[in-house]
């Protein structure tokens, strides 16, 4: 079995969605006194992390909520790398298309799409681009995409950016997903090492009562056997 890594290392450099430090850590005691003791202060979202329903909805589930039934699934991997741009958005077309070559995405999976934007991660400046107006353009979902996934019934929604609304007017990727019971997954890495399908994705989150975001160890899994959700 092959483990890939889904997961940005959190430091204080990391591009975030308010472009201000997300993670902070201070060594509070060191070895000379004994072990070395550390202190994190972090934004709830974060690097890689998870968006919970009640991110944006009031009664939606938290994050320790979330069953692990719903975080262990097969991935499903959209590559758009070959027409990365800055306002692309995740079609129904570019669903179909993959529905053709490789089946109908499954009930409770993860639905990945993979933009190529992960390779702007270390520029902060180029992977938020920010217009002078202060919005922001990167790859993501559209609201019809997110639509068609939903009538799938997947488990949750993951990409290679801060978020899967792009460049969206307003959330409505979010709110579509988050709306109905689901997760999202922002600032996934290693994509390219991911198959169109077959793996196994992971992604655990930090267990914060009443939780909206949490950072998460995301990991796939290749080559494993799982059922399949009927």
């Amino acid at each position: 079995m092959k483990i890939i890594d889904l997961t940005h290392l959190l430091n204080g450099d990391i591009p975030t969605w308010n472009g201000t430090c997300g993670f902070h850590s201070e060594i509070k005691m060191d070895y000379p006194k004994g072990c070395r003791v550390q202190q994190y202060k972090m934004h709830a979202g974060v690097g890689t992390h998870m968006d919970a329903p009640s991110h944006f909805y009031k009664d939606g589930k938290h994050i320790a909520d979330m069953p692990l039934e719903q975080l262990i699934v097969p991935g499903h991997v959209i590559d758009v790398t070959k027409r990365r741009a800055p306002d692309l958005l995740i079609s129904p077309a570019d669903l179909k298309a993959y529905e053709e070559k490789h089946g109908k995405i499954e009930k409770n999976s993860l639905v990945i799409g993979y933009t190529g934007w992960g390779a702007f991660w270390n520029d902060t400046t180029r992977y938020r681009n920010a217009d002078a107006k202060g919005k922001m353009h990167f790859p993501g979902f559209s609201k019809k995409a997110a639509e068609f996934l939903l009538e799938r019934d997947i488990a949750g929604l993951g990409i290679d950016t801060l978020s899967p609304d792009g460049s969206n007017h307003g959330f409505p990727v979010h709110e579509l997903i988050l709306g109905a019971g689901k997760y999202i997954l922002e600032n996934l890495t290693n994509l390219d090492k991911l198959p169109p399908k077959g793996a196994l994705c992971l992604a655990l989150p930090i267990k914060v009562d009443q939780g909206t975001e949490a950072a998460v160890r995301a990991v796939a899994l290749l080559s494993a056997t799982f059922p399949t959700v009927k």
